[in-house]
């Protein structure tokens, strides 16, 4: 949609509620909110239904959407191919060679490694087995996502230009190295527009992790919506204090005089976007609103005390702790449950460059059961059928060892060239392996997918064609996916 007719549409309904005299348009908000309520988890009606999305483009979805909401785990740092997904017993007889040039072929590399005087091969000491009737290769490290292999689609050619943390997590998460694009979430969120007037249409989780290592930073660029209007960047929920910052009352502030003090700011925001009809004004009343709603909706939400044992135990006893990833994934299904459309954990902390053998394992035991956990909960919930779940980081790691080197420990630099993520849920087609990559898992020898087409993929399973999803800013129509050719990847999908 042109955003000057969107906006006056926008215009035109706020008009007549906060022109009309009628209806004030903190009371029209309050009964909607208290309507709502009345529908609300838990006891809500079972043959009650959430409205359709609100907001988003005209003529979006593009064609008939597979999922409808998506859950995205971000293993941030770069978890190890070689010792999770990507079976290579070959390397053992090759143990502390020399990498063959031929393999490398005058790769870039980072500083950490650039000035090694040898890149000597360092096999993976943990055991793989084949799993379920897919017969997938999985590491001992994640034994229960080894249980659900036969749900997902596992992409072992994943590849990025990216070298260096942040601009790899910032090119994965917003289509472009550079800061100041759009994330993922907020371009579903501005094509697709929300599903829960209480809750955010974006929602991000930040989990803690256990191993030794000092965890690359987050910057909120990653959920930011970038050149797109404000309402639509990814709302943190913070494991301590407040789940959202600034939501609770002032002392002495109750919810009468909050919204008698909103339906002030709002009339002053009027005016303001009467004069200058500035996009953000219009931002600034949705934030103002949602905030008012959220003081209800995400208190409820993040009280998981109503949750069965059985579900607690599914999730593993890290359930209990409020920031681990466990309790993000739990409440990630809450969300999911609630239809909030995109939610996205991020899990610091595996960027391992050395100790290998004492880091990765406490990661993986950070994730393994939680992720087994919410494919499951979302399955048997019969949810799984419109949800995606997506498990990855932003690059992999080196065959070669970073550092000193033994048979039971060893480091890996980062490695852009190669590295897994997988799928499962709505859309997918479950139980396969899509592409190959050399004996070194060094190189992609079939099927290489760039994460454009990783996150062409993702918008295709949401009904969104990403070459017709677009921003006119700065001249130009930016796409989350870029101006190159990007296709979705056809072998995986259903």
């Amino acid at each position: 949609m042109d955003p000057i007719r969107e906006h006056a549409q926008v215009e035109t309904r706020r008009s007549f509620f906060g022109r009309s005299g009628v209806l004030s348009l903190g009371a029209a908000a309050l009964a909607e909110m208290l309507a709502r309520e009345a529908m609300a988890f838990p006891g809500a009606d079972a043959s009650a239904k959430l409205p359709s999305a609100t907001g988003g483009l005209a003529g979006l979805p593009h064609f008939p959407p597979t999922a409808k909401r998506a859950i995205y785990l971000h293993m941030n740092g770069g978890p190890s191919q070689l010792d999770l997904f990507d079976y290579k017993p070959k390397m053992d007889a090759l143990f502390d060679t020399d990498l063959p040039e031929s393999i490398r072929n005058g790769q870039r590399l980072t500083t950490m490694t650039s000035g090694q005087a040898r890149f000597p091969v360092a096999p993976s000491k943990y055991k793989f087995a084949r799993h379920g009737q897919s017969g997938m290769w999985v590491s001992e490290l994640l034994p229960h996502t080894a249980k659900i292999v036969d749900e997902i689609a596992l992409i072992q050619t994943t590849w990025t230009e990216a070298i260096n943390h942040d601009p790899a997590v910032t090119y994965i998460c917003t289509g472009n190295q550079l800061p100041g694009r759009a994330s993922l979430g907020s371009w579903l969120s501005y094509g697709l527009g929300a599903m829960n007037q209480n809750l955010p249409a974006f929602v991000v989780m930040t989990a803690s992790w256990s191993s030794q290592t000092d965890a690359q930073a987050l910057y909120n660029r990653l959920w930011s919506a970038g050149f797109l209007p404000s309402k639509y960047q990814g709302v943190a929920l913070r494991s301590t204090g407040d789940p959202v910052l600034f939501l609770s009352n002032p002392s002495g502030v109750d919810k009468t005089v909050r919204r008698r003090t909103l339906d002030a700011i709002n009339r002053l925001n009027h005016k303001e976007y009467d004069s200058f009809a500035d996009p953000e004004t219009q931002a600034r009343i949705s934030q103002y609103e949602m905030a008012f709603r959220m003081q209800t909706s995400v208190p409820e939400l993040a009280d998981v005390s109503n949750e069965p044992k059985h579900v607690l135990d599914l999730y593993g006893p890290d359930v209990h702790k409020p920031g681990s990833f466990a309790r993000c994934a739990l409440l990630a299904r809450r969300l999911a449950e609630r239809d909030v459309r995109f939610v996205q954990i991020f899990h610091r902390g595996w960027d391992q460059h050395g100790n290998m053998a004492g880091d990765l394992p406490r990661q993986c035991k950070d994730v393994d059961q939680a992720t087994h956990a919410l494919v499951a909960d979302l399955k048997q919930r019969g949810m799984l059928e419109d949800t995606l779940v997506v498990w990855g980081g932003e690059f992999g790691r080196t065959v070669y060892c970073q550092g000193a080197l033994s048979r039971d420990n060893y480091g890996r630099d980062h490695h852009p060239k190669c590295f897994p993520i997988w799928f499962a849920g709505a859309g997918i087609k479950p139980g396969v392996v899509h592409g190959e990559t050399d004996e070194f898992s060094y190189n992609v020898v079939k099927d290489p997918v760039h994460i454009h087409d990783l996150n062409a993929t993702i918008l295709h399973i949401m009904g969104i064609d990403h070459r017709r999803l677009t921003f006119k800013h700065q001249g130009l129509d930016m796409r989350l996916t870029g101006v190159e050719e990007q296709n979705p990847v056809g072998a995986i999908l259903a």
